[in-house]
């Protein structure tokens, strides 16, 4: 028997991007009819069951009227931005005020308001208003994306940063995707949980490198750098401060254990194990 909040309209965001579009195209494999909520339709998949609709995050009108008749929505995190917490707790005051259900965040592994990693404070906050807002939840808690490891890869083959001997459960998005699926097909069964979404087994980052020596077939390796040295490499880059404080504090999360934990939830939620980062490199998986 059907739960009575299984959805007999999905909205996803995020459909235009890696993570919500493997996820609009596993609901339309699935037959399931959805809502693409973009800020460009005109990037937006063309998939079977799926209608297409203009809303910007921070555009409270256009969410609302986008979510009309909507019980469940996958809320795919906006782009880094400074004023991003803004932007989500606009997205979830007009989802609330359309008569939306039910929520399936997309947050990060060990949320909290003074996670070292910075963006996982937005995704606190984030929570903490969806939770105050009303609506049924679910947060799926992802920790760092397997697919971009490659991408901490500098253009001599080092990877630079101060993450020392600290490990990562790194996830991959098709195994995110196939979670948050699971979830969106079967909302009322998922009510109120969090799940925290990694992969099989926590990498240090010399693991990491030598994987990928492995799986290239290039010799990539590992330099630790002090918080100091990481701010000094990374100053060339243009970019402004938080999003430097960001990018350093993805390692000095590492560094500090905030993301080794490896829990069994994708395996709970998919039926398949979570897929190994070696594995992802032989798929071809990674994004870079």
């Amino acid at each position: 028997m059907s739960s009575p909040l299984t959805a007999s309209l999905i909205g996803v965001t995020g459909a235009t991007g890696r993570l919500g579009g493997r996820v609009a195209r596993r609901l339309a494999a699935a037959s399931a009819r959805q809502r693409l909520v973009v800020r460009d339709p005109a990037r937006a998949p063309q998939l079977l069951g799926a209608s297409v609709v203009r809303g910007a995050f921070g555009d409270r009108e256009a969410v609302r009227t986008a979510l009309k008749d909507v019980p469940t929505v996958l809320m795919v995190s906006a782009s880094e931005t400074p004023d991003r917490v803004a932007q989500h707790q606009a997205f979830v005051d007009a989802a609330a005020s359309a008569g939306v259900e039910h929520l399936v965040y997309i947050s990060f592994y060990g949320a909290a308001p003074d996670c070292t990693f910075t963006l996982g404070r937005d995704h606190y906050a984030t929570e903490q208003h969806i939770r105050a807002s009303g609506l049924r939840f679910t947060f799926l808690r992802d920790n760092l994306y397997a697919d971009f490891l490659a991408a901490m890869v500098d253009e001599d083959d080092v990877i630079r940063g101060p993450a020392g001997e600290g490990r990562v459960a790194a996830v991959a998005q098709d195994d995110i995707a196939d979670a948050a699926t699971a979830v969106l097909l079967d909302p009322g069964a998922h009510v109120g949980a969090t799940y925290s979404l990694t992969g099989p087994q926590a990498l240090s980052l010399d693991e990491v490198a030598a994987t990928l020596t492995a799986e290239l077939g290039r010799p990539v390796r590992y330099q630790d750098e002090t918080i100091e040295e990481a701010y000094a490499s990374r100053a060339g880059y243009g970019a402004p401060r938080w999003q430097v404080d960001a990018w350093v504090s993805t390692y000095t999360a590492i560094a500090n254990g905030e993301v080794a934990g490896v829990t069994d939830d994708i395996p709970r939620l998919t039926g398949h194990p979570a897929t190994a980062f070696s594995e992802l490199l032989r798929r071809g998986g990674s994004a870079y």
